[in-house]
């Protein structure tokens, strides 16, 4: 008779260690630094580029003692508002920041209407020539001011609008740059969200209006902060198109300040610190949707 022993079955390689734990995934380094490595960077490039802002809003409140002097005071020995004095006392100062505020706002408001108009038809309507349209428009970007500057001129004088606002609002109505940008951020929306506000029978329109708008926020801020600021700064046009000192702007008011043989140093740079103030605001108050519109290359999901 044999007899045979009752062995347990052989264990297959490795099963010893079936039950010990895994090997855990090494964990990421934590940065010793509050904050991101990119900042130690970016701090110091930031604060070079704010020096010359620091260095108008020190000089505001300097005398014109101090600004002349030789070499340059870095900060002054007391706070001197003589220069705000003499702007705010200046019975045209406000007549001039009303002029920049009418011109800016409706070339802000003109850009995004007919911006978004000309941006929506390229983007989504075909008709004939309108890709040798497009292509023509553009080319107007590549123009210099200086060419253009004299037909302008000519046609505004022959509309009657010399020395007047309507000479600074009618060329700025509409530009390239805001019908090519628009244009560019309608290709990315999908399709079907407008083809299903078709099948509900609305019309291009109010598509437009309804559906394509609302999703395009972060273009038409980029669109209003960069009219606003091109038209708030803008010097040459006014200079040329402008002669009575009422219908100044406040870039063309503040050179009243300059004279050929004395300049009011604290009067310009305080000057210069209401200029930008508001420039300052309208690019902070839209700054999240601008970066938004740079970065951003569609929706997602």
């Amino acid at each position: 008779m044999t007899v045979t022993s009752a062995l347990p079955d052989a264990a297959p390689p490795g099963a010893e260690n079936a039950d010990a734990p895994l090997p855990s995934a090494p964990r990421p380094r934590r940065s010793r630094l509050p904050f991101s490595g990119w900042h130690l960077l970016l701090a110091p490039l930031a604060l070079l580029f704010a020096v010359p802002l620091i260095w108008l809003l020190v000089s505001s409140v300097m005398s014109n003692a101090e600004i002349n002097r030789f070499p340059p005071a870095l900060w002054p020995s007391h706070i001197d508002l003589g220069g705000y004095r003499y702007v705010l006392g200046n019975a045209l100062f406000p007549r001039w920041f009303a002029n920049s505020l009418i011109v800016s706002v409706v070339a802000v408001v003109s850009n995004l209407v007919f911006g978004a108009l000309g941006g929506y038809a390229f983007a989504r309507m075909r008709f004939a020539g309108s890709r040798t349209l497009l292509v023509l428009m553009l080319a107007t970007m590549a123009i210099p001011f200086q060419l253009t500057m004299i037909p302008t001129f000519l046609v505004m004088k022959r509309l009657g609008l010399i020395d007047t606002l309507g000479a600074l609002i009618v060329p700025s109505l509409v530009t390239p740059f805001a019908v090519f940008l628009l244009r560019q951020f309608f290709l990315s929306l999908p399709r079907e969200l407008e083809e299903a506000a078709w099948i509900d029978g609305c019309s291009r329109l109010r598509v437009l209006l309804l559906i394509v708008l609302p999703l395009s926020r972060p273009a038409l801020s980029t669109v209003a902060v960069l009219t606003f600021l091109s038209t708030w700064n803008d010097l040459t046009w006014p200079l040329i198109a402008i002669n009575h000192d009422t219908q100044y702007t406040l870039q063309l008011g503040l050179t009243t300040f300059q004279g050929l043989h004395h300049t009011r140093w604290s009067a310009v740079m305080a000057g210069n610190v209401l200029t930008v103030l508001p420039v300052l605001l309208a690019f902070l108050a839209a700054q999240k949707q601008f970066i938004q519109s740079i970065t951003s290359s569609g929706l997602k999901g």
